[in-house]
C-alpha cells in the first residue's frame, strides 16, 4: 500500500492574530481548508502536528530569542512594525515549528510518501537572533537541522516565496550540508538575495539567489528552475527536499509584484517531486510560507496537494521575459566557479 501525502495542520494557527487588517491574517489557512475540504484530494491523510521541543528551537535560534519571544507567551506586542503577536501566538509559533520537524520524522520514516505542513506564523524570515517579517520561528531551518541531526548529510531548502528567505540563508550561510536556493523578487523585501550572495567559507557555492524584477511570468521561473537550481540540486543530489511554499509570486497576490498561475506553481512542485524522486527517494516536504491573494493561495496550494499525491504538471506555455533573463545570466555568472555544471 502506497504511503499517504501527508498534510499537518491544527486550529491552533488560526489563533495567530497580528491584528485586523494585516495581511498574514487567520483567513489565509481557513481558505486553504475550505477549498480542500470542498475538493479532498485522494491519497492525502490530515494529521495533527506536535510543538517543537526548547532542544529543537535551539537548533537554529538563539538563546536571547527564545528567552524573548516565551516571554511573549498569552500577550499581544509588537516585535517590530510588520510583526505582531496575539495571546496565541507564542504556542501556534512552537506548534508550526514541531510540524516542521514532525513532517521530517513521518517522510524519513516511511509513513509518508511526502508532506505538506500547513503551518502559521509563516518562517523564512526569522533569523537565529531576530523574529521579522511574520515571521517567529524559522520552520524550514528548524525542519533542515532535524533532517541532520538524523542522519542525513545533505538537505536542499528551496524557496520560491517573493520575498527572499534572509533568515533561512542567514542559519546556513557558512554551511555546506545545506544547500538554499531562493527565487525571489528583486530589489525588494527584505533587501537580501543579491546574485553575489553565495555563502561564506565553507558554505561558499551553497546559497544560490536568482532575485529577479517584477513581473515575472510562468515561463521565467520554469527558466529559473532548468537552468539554474536543478542543474545544481542534480549535482548536490539532497537526501531530503524542502521547500519553502509562499504563493505571494501569484499574479492575484496584493503585496508580490509577480505573474505566476496556480499552475506554475504545480509545476514548480512537480520539478521538485522529480527531483525528489530521482536523487533521494522522493522525499519531499513543503511548509507554508507567504501568500495574501486568497484564492491565489488557496486555488495554489491545493493545486500543489494534487501534485504531491500523483499529478504530474508541466509549465504552462508563454514567454520569458528580457529583465528576468538577464537576472538569471547574473546569478549563473555567480555560481559558475562553484558548480561547473552551469
Amino acid at each position: 500500500m502506497t504511503s499517504p501525502t501527508l498534510l499537518l495542520t491544527d486550529p491552533l494557527f488560526l489563533k495567530h492574530k497580528p491584528g485586523p487588517v494585516h495581511p498574514e491574517s487567520p483567513a489565509r489557512l481557513q481558505s486553504i481548508l475550505s477549498v480542500l475540504a470542498r475538493a479532498p484530494v485522494e491519497g492525502t491523510q490530515v494529521g495533527q502536528p506536535r510543538s517543537a521541543t526548547e532542544a529543537e528551537l535551539s537548533w537554529v535560534h538563539t538563546p536571547e530569542l527564545r528567552k524573548y519571544l516565551s516571554g511573549l507567551a498569552g500577550e499581544e506586542a509588537v516585535i517590530d512594525p510588520d510583526t505582531r503577536t496575539s495571546e496565541d501566538s507564542y504556542d501556534a509559533a512552537v506548534l508550526a515549528a514541531g510540524a516542521a520537524v514532525q513532517a521530517v520524522d513521518e517522510v524519513l520514516a516511511g509513513r509518508a510518501r511526502n508532506a505538506f505542513a500547513l503551518v502559521r506564523p509563516p518562517g523564512h524570515h526569522a533569523e537565529p537572533g531576530r523574529s521579522m517579517g511574520f515571521c517567529l520561528f524559522n520552520n524550514v531551518a528548524i525542519a533542515a537541522e532535524a533532517a541532520r541531526r538524523r542522519g542525513l548529510e545533505r538537505v536542499l531548502v528551496l524557496d520560491w516565496d517573493v520575498h527572499h528567505g534572509n533568515g533561512t540563508q542567514a542559519a546556513f550561510w557558512e554551511r555546506r550540508d545545506v544547500l538554499y536556493q531562493s527565487v525571489h523578487q528583486y530589489p525588494y523585501y527584505p533587501g537580501t538575495g543579491a546574485p553575489h550572495e553565495v555563502g561564506a567559507g565553507e558554505g561558499k557555492g551553497f546559497t544560490v539567489n536568482c532575485g529577479i524584477p517584477g513581473a515575472a511570468t510562468d515561463k521565467d521561473y520554469q527558466a529559473v528552475f532548468e537552468e539554474l537550481f536543478l542543474p545544481i540540486a542534480e549535482a548536490f543530489r539532497p537526501q531530503l527536499v524542502l521547500v519553502s511554499a509562499g504563493f505571494d509570486a501569484h499574479r492575484a497576490d496584493p503585496i508580490g509584484g509577480m505573474l505566476v498561475t496556480e499552475r506554475g506553481f504545480a509545476a514548480m512542485c512537480s520539478a521538485m517531486k522529480s527531483l525528489a524522486e530521482s536523487v533521494c527517494d522522493g522525499r519531499l516536504v513543503l511548509l507554508l510560507e507567504g501568500g495574501y491573494s486568497l484564492e491565489g493561495l488557496s486555488q495554489s496550494v491545493h493545486a500543489c496537494v494534487e501534485v504531491l499525491a500523483g499529478r504530474r504538471d508541466s509549465f504552462p506555455t508563454g514567454e520569458t521575459t528580457s529583465d528576468a533573463m538577464r537576472a538569471l545570466a547574473q546569478s549563473r555568472e555567480a555560481l559558475k566557479p562553484y558548480w561547473p555544471n552551469l
